[in-house]
């Protein structure tokens, strides 16, 4: 993988935006080179348009980037994901999108009203506390693309020690 330049180590906001610029450069340069055989294929074809809709949903991510919007925790989150791919660290960087997509917050399980006295914590397990950013469609689709080119780097890594990946 290509190493970061300073000014991009620096600027989390720069770094995310070139990591996933060139992810998806690298994946079109490797479909583009494929057989006429593979691109016709059906597995040819899903893969074109999961490159495509990945290239379509990651671009909220990029103007976000480029505007410096990006909310700061998802900004941290994001840029370590990146930084533990450049390392092949992708175990770690899996868990990293574990947390920012999902949470570490209670998840209520189960049924939650049986009798007619209401439990006494569950007014703490309130429906407005978002515990993960998938509650976003914009969200849940920049980060669908996102664990989808780090998916795409871990698979062309083939440096990287197999118990640092996951499968």
């Amino acid at each position: 993988a290509a190493a970061a330049r300073p000014e991009e180590e620096a600027d989390d906001h720069r770094l995310i935006h070139s990591f996933f610029k060139s992810q998806l450069q690298q994946w079109d340069a490797d479909l583009s080179v494929r057989s006429e055989a593979a691109r016709r294929s059906v597995a040819g074809k899903q893969e074109a348009k999961t490159v495509k809709q990945c290239r379509d949903y990651i671009r909220p991510l990029f103007r976000l980037c480029k505007s410096r919007e990006l909310p700061p925790e998802q900004t941290a989150k994001i840029a370590e994901m990146v930084r533990y791919c450049r390392e092949g660290e992708f175990v770690k960087a899996h868990d990293a999108y574990i947390d920012l997509a999902i949470g570490r917050a209670a998840w209520p399980i189960g049924v939650t009203m049986v009798g007619i006295h209401a439990r006494s914590g569950r007014e703490r397990i309130g429906a407005d506390k978002t515990a993960h950013v998938m509650n976003s469609e914009l969200q849940r689709k920049y980060l669908t693309s996102v664990k989808r080119l780090m998916t795409y780097c871990q698979k062309k890594r083939t440096d990287v020690d197999p118990s640092k990946k996951v499968f």
